[in-house]
């Protein structure tokens, strides 16, 4: 095709015009006498200027082309402009003006070659060809399916061709790509051939002892297996056909790849591998005779071979999520080795190779992404339909913008919603990274956070250790994770800031020698006008409160919490005698008991039911002895010695306290957390005027129930008491027995 001699050596210059033949055999339009001498006319031009240039494995990139275009059209049936364009992409530079080959050669074919010079620029940026979104960037990148699929046809020939090539990492490379990359592309089309062909040679360049080994036990027994095999149907047939079935059979022997990875995966030898072949049986039945027709050939077969129970899949009964409908069966055959048969209809076995469940699903292969799926699905359908295949040349791609695949700087491929921003990419990254983000450089250009991503973009971020984390960044990113990383974020940054002005609320008070209590800040918190303490301080960091109001209020209800605001001072008994005389003069203290400070005479004593404290509302009751006891007006026996003994019950009233401390009961529930009891008896250790008697705790079911007995001097040191236990963590109910 070229006449520049000094690019080609001999071999070459042999080989081209068998290939050039070839190929027009597979489409005469192609080599027609103007398309054949401008395509020859281009390449000769480019030899001439020394532009074009050996692959890494030293191979003729016009050799390449004919030898993939020839390919492409035997083995996937490509034609017209696809091919076209596979013979003119050697000649062309990265950087070459597309618009004069339009002007010869027609839009179809620069579709093609702008669709394959995507594909190169993405290898420039050495990515990691094993990540499933590199695929789904390659698929969405080539733009027109043509692309794809000559780069899978020139994959396999590249695979052909360097046996024994002296670039080992080159091959290795090749062969890495071939396995991870091209065969489950080529799987996913249905080009079941090419992927098989393009996993066995990636095994016998990266595993060269496991490939030989295998392909040498294969040919040992290739006829006693087609031997067996025949064996093996001939009854089946004699059955199925008696029983009025209308099937046919497809027996198929695994490939030497997949029989490594079963060796791989059960840990055995090649003859361990029992299922080397096996048998499809595909039956012509109506819809409403589908099960039992194949359950009638299960029976009809399991008669004849004894079945494995464990190996049977009954994926007719209820068909897999993935909508794939089959039986398969292991049975004993004849020699005592096990077979794999498979029994479906026609329906399904279409809806396993062309729909929802097509091979590749259910052999595991990862679906990735949707529409990249569903995109290749219409192009295997188109390839199988083989009636027009000219119809292919106007098939474009018709993907979703659903999705963005771009680089790291490391050439990783990450996935992204459309619409996805550099913040998007920088938490993606790391939690600190989309923290620190101020904004970005794609492709070299810098930009700001905001940026949306596109396909194949390279990107990277730029950060500042100053820079922090705000709730307005939620409406500059679009993935629901990035959304909860800076919510979650904001929230400890305020976490952060509120203990910060809690300290240095503690800081200022303690310069003023003004003790810090929790029950008064709780009190300064509502005050305020916040629900929640975390409210409170933020708004504190944030200098939305006055910290001198606040100090003065706190005051003020400190005094409280520790009775001593200004009020009438507590009145002994002398006093409240001379009061109720001077101005109650009718009043009779004989109807009233006053308890004075002296309790531990036989005439009073305080009931071990309720535990009074000097403040309760009291009243005494006449014991049967003589003795009196006081109760508390909510006593849980007031109502029935009220109703009872009514004749018994006294007036009474405190006098001055003096330094008695009264015994109380308190009863507990809360969570069973670690630490919770030992956040109570701290909080009463700290009380001046309270002290622990004993504590009692039981746990159940992940809760705790306490009774605490607490001697406190009266009703305001319990209250207080109260108040501040509540507050305590983990507490649910704390109440006075």
């Amino acid at each position: 095709m070229a006449e520049n001699r000094s690019f080609f050596t001999p071999d070459e210059r042999t080989l081209l015009p068998a290939l050039v033949r070839q190929v027009a055999e597979q489409d005469p339009t192609l080599i027609d006498s103007r398309r054949y001498r401008a395509i020859r006319n281009l390449l000769s031009q480019s030899a001439a200027a020394g532009t074009l240039s050996r692959d890494p494995f030293g191979l003729n990139p016009v050799v390449s082309s004919l030898q993939t275009a020839l390919i492409a059209a035997s083995d996937i049936g490509l034609r017209g402009d696809a091919l076209t364009a596979c013979l003119l992409a050697p000649g062309l530079s990265p950087d070459a003006d597309l618009a004069p080959v339009g002007v010869t050669f027609g839009p179809g074919v620069v579709s093609v070659l702008h669709g394959l010079r995507r594909v190169g620029q993405l290898y420039e940026k050495t990515p990691s060809i094993q990540s499933e979104n590199f695929r789904n960037l390659l698929v969405s990148f080539a733009e027109d399916m043509r692309v794809v699929l000559l780069i899978i046809a020139s994959r396999v020939n590249l695979m052909r061709r360097i046996k024994d090539n002296p670039n080992t990492e080159a091959v290795r490379s090749a062969s890495t790509e071939a396995a991870y990359l091209y065969a489950p592309l080529a799987h996913k089309l249905g080009l079941y051939k090419l992927k098989s062909e393009l996993e066995d040679l990636s095994l016998k360049y990266l595993e060269h002892d496991a490939y030989y080994h295998i392909k040498d036990k294969l040919n040992a027994t290739k006829a006693a297996r087609d031997a067996y095999i025949a064996r093996f149907i001939a009854p089946i047939e004699e059955m199925l056909t008696a029983a009025g079935l209308r099937f046919h059979m497809k027996g198929r022997t695994k490939s030497i790849h997949s029989i490594w990875q079963k060796m791989k995966k059960q840990r055995c030898p090649f003859e361990g591998v029992y299922d080397l072949f096996a048998i499809r049986i595909i039956i012509d039945a109506p819809p409403e005779k589908e099960k039992l027709q194949c359950w009638q050939a299960y029976s009809l077969i399991t008669d004849r071979y004894q079945p494995n129970p464990k190996r049977l899949r009954d994926w007719l009964s209820i068909p897999k999520s993935n909508g794939y409908e089959s039986l398969h069966i292991t049975v004993l055959g004849p020699e005592n080795k096990w077979v794999e048969v498979q029994i479906r209809t026609t329906r399904m076995d279409e809806i396993a190779e062309h729909g929802l469940a097509a091979h590749w699903r259910y052999k595991g292969v990862r679906a990735g992404d949707s529409s990249v799926d569903d995109w290749l699905a219409n192009i295997r359908s188109a390839l199988e339909a083989g009636d027009d295949l000219q119809l292919m040349d106007q098939f474009k791609t018709g993907l979703n913008d659903d999705e963005v695949y771009v680089f790291t700087p490391k050439g990783d491929v990450l996935k992204f919603p459309k619409g996805a921003t550099v913040l998007d990419f920088a938490y993606h990254i790391h939690s600190n990274v989309g923290n620190r983000c101020i904004g970005g450089r794609i492709n070299g250009r810098n930009v700001p956070m905001r940026q949306p991503l596109a396909s194949g973009d390279t990107v990277e971020v730029l950060t500042s250790n100053t820079q922090s984390p705000k709730m307005e960044w939620t409406a500059y990113v679009v993935s629901g994770r990035a959304r909860s990383k800076i919510r979650q974020a904001v929230k400890e940054q305020q976490a952060k800031e509120g203990l910060m002005a809690r300290e240095q609320l503690e800081r200022k008070l303690k310069n003023r020698k003004i003790e810090w209590d929790e029950s008064a800040i709780s009190a300064l918190v509502r005050k305020s006008g916040f629900k929640e303490a975390n409210e409170f301080y933020k708004a504190l960091a944030e200098e939305r409160l006055n910290t001198n109001e606040l100090i003065e209020r706190y005051v003020e209800l400190l005094r409280y919490e520790h009775n001593q605001l200004d009020r009438p001072a507590t009145r002994s008994a002398e006093e409240y005698t001379f009061e109720a005389e001077a101005h109650q003069p009718h009043a009779s203290d004989d109807d009233v008991l006053v308890i004075d400070q002296n309790l531990k005479g036989i005439d009073f004593q305080l009931a071990r039911c309720c535990r009074p404290v000097y403040g309760d509302d009291v009243f005494g009751f006449v014991t049967a002895g003589g003795g009196i006891k006081i109760h508390r007006n909510d006593c849980p026996n007031a109502p029935a010695l009220r109703e009872r003994f009514g004749y018994r019950i006294v007036r009474a009233r405190w006098a001055g306290k003096g330094n008695q401390q009264y015994a109380i009961t308190l009863r507990v529930v809360g969570h069973d957390d670690l630490g919770v009891v030992n956040n109570l008896t701290s909080i009463i250790s700290k009380e001046a005027h309270v002290n622990l008697r004993a504590i009692s705790i039981d746990s159940h079911d992940g809760l705790f129930s306490g009774i605490l007995t607490v001697m406190v001097d009266d009703t305001h040191v319990l209250e207080a008491l109260l108040r501040k236990l509540r507050t305590v963590r983990g507490i649910k109910t704390v109440t006075r027995n």
